[in-house]
């Protein structure tokens, strides 16, 4: 499935009035290790088609940023039901985003 860029205008309908498990990566273009994530975050998009997979740039979704409280990036949030069940900071294996992803 697709990589979603989420904004505040589609992310009530992308990320919240869906039935799907959310995966949403805050990341910036300047942060390296945003940079090292984001091919990871790819991978897990293709190979679980049954996850919505999302992106969020936070230098111009700051508002989106602040709605989840992110202070670090990159930072991996999980929606259930609009409803945050996991989250992470920093660079993770891909076995770590899929174990949150099923928790």
């Amino acid at each position: 499935m697709a990589v979603i860029t989420l904004t505040k205008e589609n992310f009530q309908s992308e990320a919240v009035q869906t039935s799907q498990t959310v995966l949403i990566d805050f990341w910036a273009t300047w942060c390296g290790p945003c940079r090292m994530l984001s091919p990871v975050v790819d991978e897990v998009a293709e190979e679980n088609p049954t996850v919505k997979v999302c992106k969020v740039n936070v230098d111009e979704q700051p508002e989106l940023a602040e709605q989840f409280s992110v202070m670090s990036i990159p930072t991996l949030v999980v929606l259930k039901n609009g409803q945050v069940v996991n989250q992470s900071v920093g660079v993770v294996p891909k076995s770590s985003i899929e174990s949150m992803i099923r928790a």
